[in-house]
């Protein structure tokens, strides 16, 4: 994992789990509708589904509130195999007893110390954490995104104040001008299908929670994978940097779930991008190495 800074960039807000320190992993699953909760299961490879299994989930449309309390005899009343039926039941108990962390209960630098040493690196002081350069790219000046982005920002400056507001909505109008513009100019430069998803609740192995600003690479018509996650603070930086490595990691697990359950991913990669920003300060993360969770 790396990281560096330079100045200026907004920051955004952060978002709690129903202002809890952790929530159930079935609570996370209720929200999902017949489509989500196929794909998670065939993310699952260890329960041994097949087509024809999640063919019945379908048919029956058993969404994630019906899964919770699924029994393997309502499963074998749709007419599903004993085996996988009874996978399933048990798997959902599992689900409903199995906690998991609000990234916004990550706060202490013993905890940033903790989840940095999954990664090899023994420090709770975000200095020590080893640089990584990215790779420059020249932007004309006269780029028709960035001069639209300065225009935007001397728009906000002169409506709502500056990016050193204690105001975070003032921060987040600030940082959405920011992303915008260099999604459409990374866009460009690359010819992918890159977009961005405010608030976009991601649920991983250990944590879940909504992120400021989730940026996905579009893989085809069903398929995503996100490339990068957005954390924004006033002033903790401790804080901000242990919830966006958290975020960065549950990011990965989704990933990996997605990569699980369909064979449109050409080009595995075991990176994720992070930026922590105050306002006036941001901070590039490359988070790799994601320790396994099996």
């Amino acid at each position: 994992m790396s990281e560096t800074s330079t100045p200026y960039t907004p920051a955004s807000t952060s978002t709690t789990v129903a202002g809890n320190e952790t929530v159930s992993l079935a609570d996370e699953i209720k929200k999902y509708d017949t489509v989500k909760l196929i794909d998670f299961l065939r993310g699952e490879k260890d329960l041994g589904l097949d087509d024809d299994d999640l063919e019945i989930i379908r048919k029956e449309k058993v969404n994630g509130r019906a899964f919770i309390n699924i029994t393997e005899e309502k499963l074998r009343s749709y007419g599903m195999k004993g085996g996988p039926a009874s996978n399933i039941a048990v798997f959902a108990k599992e689900c409903k007893d199995k906690k998991l962390r609000s990234f916004s209960s990550y706060k202490t630098k013993k905890e940033l110390s903790e989840v940095l040493r999954k990664y090899g690196i023994d420090t709770n002081d975000i200095r020590k954490i080893p640089p990584f350069v990215p790779e420059p790219v020249k932007i004309d000046d006269e780029d028709e995104e960035l001069e639209q982005c300065i225009t935007e920002i001397k728009r906000r400056m002169h409506l709502i104040g500056s990016t050193t507001s204690s105001n975070e909505a003032v921060r987040c109008e600030y940082i959405s001008v920011i992303l915008y513009a260099s999604i459409f100019i990374a866009r460009r430069i690359t010819e992918k299908r890159i977009t961005i998803d405010p608030q976009l609740e991601v649920v991983g192995e250990e944590a879940t929670g909504r992120v400021d600003y989730a940026i996905k690479k579009i893989i085809d018509v069903v398929n995503e994978e996100l490339i990068a996650i957005t954390e924004g603070k006033q002033k903790d930086l401790v804080a901000g940097f242990v919830q966006n490595v958290m975020q960065l990691e549950s990011s990965h697990h989704t990933n990996t779930r997605k990569r699980k359950a369909s064979v449109a991913f050409d080009d595995e990669f075991d990176y994720l991008y992070g930026i922590v920003t105050t306002g006036m300060i941001f901070f590039f993360l490359a988070l790799c190495g994601f320790p396994s969770h099996d």
